[in-house]
């Protein structure tokens, strides 16, 4: 269904002004429409700052009764304090409905990562496949575990983003909010290797992205997803075999040996330390 007015200006905030990502945008677009339509279909309402305490409660618990996760339920009421906040701050919404909402709570789950043998079985004794892909597979998780960027951040990786006098790699994370990431020697050499092996191999345009596939185009997110999984299935028992579990594992491992919290924060991207503190209970 089409949104309110006042939902559309909000998206519209969030994506011109605090520069939020495509898919955090998506997400808040998402939810909005899921109450919208709640909203419409039970109480014949389609403006969102009519909504009460007591019809934000109901969405709640039918949600709760479709056993959506008390998590995810988390995630789309925040999505609303966001909306009603803005309301507030111009004047459109004279109360928050939320300040009567209790949300539901949610057992704290600790980051997954890879032992650190795991990982060196990975690097050292795992043989990747020979040629390109061989090569693209191998960098993917060295970046990954070397740097502790997301894989929305590796997938828009320029060549000219890497900085070889200096040693580091320029990331633009969430927010559009550049950091940069040291890169230890033999990751360095890796990624001059790959990119010497993909010049010769494929055809790719100038100032192109760092990994393409083989036909020289940006690689795609599910790509990025089955390499690993397939990877670390062959060094690890765990449920999760993801590029956000190569993540938790650089931020545990550098934590186990003795790096500063700020540090780890700072290389992750993290807006605050409470984010970075998790990986605290997986350390030594």
């Amino acid at each position: 269904m089409e949104l309110h007015p006042s939902a559309l200006q909000f998206l519209q905030v969030i994506q011109v002004e605090k520069r939020y990502s495509p898919n955090t945008y998506e997400a808040y677009k998402n939810d909005l429409q899921q109450f919208s339509a709640f909203l419409h279909r039970q109480y014949e309402k389609d403006d969102l700052r009519m909504a009460t305490h007591t019809e934000i409660r109901s969405w709640m618990v039918e949600m709760m009764q479709e056993k959506i996760t008390p998590r995810s339920i988390n995630r789309k009421i925040s999505t609303l304090k966001s909306f009603y906040k803005l309301m507030m701050r111009r004047g459109e919404v004279k109360k928050n409905p939320l300040a009567k909402v209790q949300t539901p709570k949610t057992s704290k789950r600790l980051p997954v990562f890879v032992e650190q043998t795991g990982i060196d079985q990975l690097l050292n004794n795992v043989t990747f496949a020979e040629g390109y892909e061989g090569a693209l597979d191998r960098l993917i998780i060295e970046l990954l575990y070397g740097t502790g960027m997301r894989r929305s951040e590796l997938l828009n990786l320029k060549e000219s983003d890497v900085d070889s006098y200096n040693s580091q790699i320029k990331v633009l994370g969430k927010g559009n909010k550049e950091r940069l990431i040291p890169l230890h020697p033999q990751l360095l050499a890796s990624i001059k290797k790959f990119i010497e092996t993909k010049r010769s191999e494929i055809e790719v345009q100038e100032g192109s992205y760092l990994l393409v596939n083989t036909k020289g185009k940006k690689l795609s997110a599910p790509i990025v997803y089955n390499c690993v999984k397939k990877h670390l299935s062959l060094v690890t028992t765990i449920d999760k075999r993801s590029p956000h579990v190569m993540r938790h594992t650089f931020a545990t491992h550098l934590l186990n040996n003795g790096a500063d919290i700020n540090a780890v924060k700072e290389l992750l991207g993290h807006s605050s330390l409470a984010a970075t503190q998790v990986y605290t209970h997986n350390t030594i």
